[in-house]
């Protein structure tokens, strides 16, 4: 029994040293990074998500999610329901070594929140959409 203590307890200290490193520059850190910003409105719209969200300037900028970009855990967006409270809906957008990665909209998860609205029938909104993940074009 106390072999088996001895080797289980060599075995921790010296499997990290044979942990894989995944990591993209010198110092060990991945190049990912984020912008998180307070969201103003969500329009739903026939193609998807339309999305009202305040800019750094204190300006009030527009872009579109498609809904087939929220299929699965690991897609293009997730939606992600806040908690009940006084919590304001937000909006992250993920970046990959400078590339577009992914985005996440925490929203209130009743639709009759002030947060919520939905979009004229008939208003044109495709310019808000990219046609594809490489032409997303999120501005600050």
């Amino acid at each position: 029994m106390k072999k088996l203590i001895i080797v289980l307890f060599f075995l921790a200290l010296v499997s990290p040293v044979f942990a894989q490193n995944n990591s993209n520059d010198e110092e060990g850190n991945p190049n990912v990074y984020y912008a998180n910003v307070p969201v103003e409105k969500i329009y739903l719209a026939g193609t998807g998500y339309v999305v009202q969200y305040r800019m750094s300037t204190s300006q009030i900028g527009t872009i579109g999610i498609p809904y087939s970009w929220f299929t699965d855990a690991a897609s293009t967006a997730e939606l992600v329901r806040l908690p009940k409270g006084p919590n304001w809906p937000n909006m992250s957008i993920f970046y990959k070594d400078g590339n577009f990665s992914h985005i996440r909209l925490y929203v209130h998860g009743h639709k009759s929140h002030q947060t919520w609205g939905v979009t004229p029938q008939g208003a044109d909104v495709s310019r808000y959409f990219p046609e594809d993940k490489d032409s997303f074009n999120f501005k600050f």
